[in-house]
């Protein structure tokens, strides 16, 4: 497809007041307008000759089958021509479904009669399935009176999915003795409190581990060790209603509870706990039992895939008394969730805390850089300064709201989005060295 360019209507507009001109000047004139007319739509058709064609440029495009929320992926455009002409300058567009955005780039530059590569990066905005349906380039002419339009149909669906890349790398870094125990400094006092195997007592070991009717059989002293608790049961709940939906760094809220959630299965299944799941919105809408092998990583990786982005108000007395009723032994919540005031958080405080009478509860938030940015911006005028204070109004209530938590026996995590997994991870050992599960 060639069109003209604003360039070409405008050398043809320029004939016109010319032959004006000379038609009133003197009528025997007129031809040299019309020869002018003649001579700029010869241009235009040399220029469109010129130009590259559409059959003469081979295009192709294979774009990944499955990419990851949160990252961005090259799709890589491969241009290829036979014949040999002036260089052109392509402008590249996408048609795509709007739940992945095409950093589209403003030009690139080909020279026919060689193959080369352009890569066109895409990130996705929420999970799920979207549809790459086709590629359009265009390009002008050598003079740029006249544009080519190319349309490269792709008709690839493209499957976006939490960040597991994200989850193996963390997975790596946290895998050293040091690390398993934390990123960050902790407090550790022994190895666990379960019983693991019997050593013969060297100096530096700790006296109250020594086996004392065993020392006496054997006539000599001999220790216990002791390793960490395994089989405890891990409920990952998801709080999916309208709060989670709002975008936090480029994602949804609910994602990056995802993909920390799915960091501390990988890393509970490696220390032989069980992890499920289980997800509300407006009602209950998903559990899944708790599982043990390594096997249960890529069930839990496939569901946290379907979590939906639900545009309902969270039902936290029927989520959670739903959850209550299902579990039949002891468990560590990890309840992701978010609120946006006190008032409006009541019935999800009274709800935890019965929770808590009975399970571990671990409440997890994403921490708003908005809020404490708007907090600490220099006032300079009214409306900066109602700003700030509704922003310290909002900190402070949820400061009251995890104080509340925190008496009635709940564990409350705030943490920044790109820290949120080694947090948890964190607030996890931190319960399993405490033997509060």
């Amino acid at each position: 497809m060639i069109r003209p360019t604003k360039r070409a209507a405008a050398l043809l507009a320029i004939g016109f007041p010319i032959c004006l001109v000379l038609g009133i000047a003197n009528a025997g004139l007129w031809p040299l307008g019309a020869g002018y007319l003649l001579a700029a739509l010869a241009i235009i058709a040399a220029d469109a000759l010129m130009c590259l064609r559409t059959d003469e440029l081979r295009v192709t495009a294979d774009p990944a089958r499955v990419i990851y929320i949160g990252e961005t992926t090259d799709l890589i455009v491969h241009l290829a021509s036979p014949r040999a002409r002036p260089g052109v300058v392509l402008e590249p567009r996408c048609d795509i479904d709007p739940i992945i955005v095409p950093m589209m780039p403003e030009r690139v530059i080909y020279q026919p009669g060689t193959t080369a590569n352009f890569v066109l990066p895409l990130r996705p905005r929420q999970r799920g399935i979207g549809r790459l349906h086709a590629l359009w380039l265009r390009w002008a002419g050598p003079l740029g009176l006249t544009v080519r339009l190319m349309r490269v149909e792709i008709g690839r669906d493209i499957r976006i999915t939490p960040n597991i890349r994200a989850v193996r790398q963390g997975a790596i870094n946290l895998s050293t003795r040091d690390a398993f125990f934390g990123a960050k400094a902790v407090d550790q006092s022994g190895d666990g409190s379960e019983f693991d195997a019997l050593r013969d007592y060297t100096s530096g070991l700790d006296r109250r581990t020594i086996e004392w009717k065993h020392s006496a059989r054997s006539h000599k002293l001999v220790s216990k060790e002791f390793r960490v608790e395994r089989n405890h049961q891990i409920i990952l709940a998801f709080d999916t209603g309208y709060l989670m939906r709002e975008p936090l760094a480029g994602m949804a809220r609910l994602d990056h509870a995802i993909n920390a959630g799915l960091l501390l299965t990988y890393m509970a299944l490696k220390s032989g706990d069980r992890v499920g799941m289980f997800a509300f919105a407006g009602k209950p809408y998903l559990f899944t039992a708790p599982g043990g092998s390594m096997n249960a990583f890529s069930r839990m990786q496939r569901l946290s895939s379907d979590l939906a982005y639900s545009a309902e108000e969270s039902n936290f007395t029927l989520g959670l008394t739903d959850l209550a009723v299902r579990l039949n032994r002891r468990s560590l919540i990890v309840l992701m969730t978010d609120f946006v005031d006190t008032i409006t958080a009541e019935l999800m405080i009274e709800n935890v805390a019965r929770l808590a009478t009975r399970h571990v509860v671990l409440f997890l938030c994403l921490r708003d850089p908005q809020l404490a940015a708007t907090f600490d911006q220099e006032v300079g005028d009214v409306h900066r300064m109602a700003r700030a204070t509704v922003a310290y109004d909002i900190l402070r209530d949820r400061q009251i709201l995890f104080e509340r938590l925190r008496r009635m026996g709940v564990h409350c995590l705030e943490a920044e989005h790109h820290q949120i997994g080694p947090d948890l991870i964190n607030g996890y050992l931190h319960i399993k060295r405490r033997e509060l599960i």
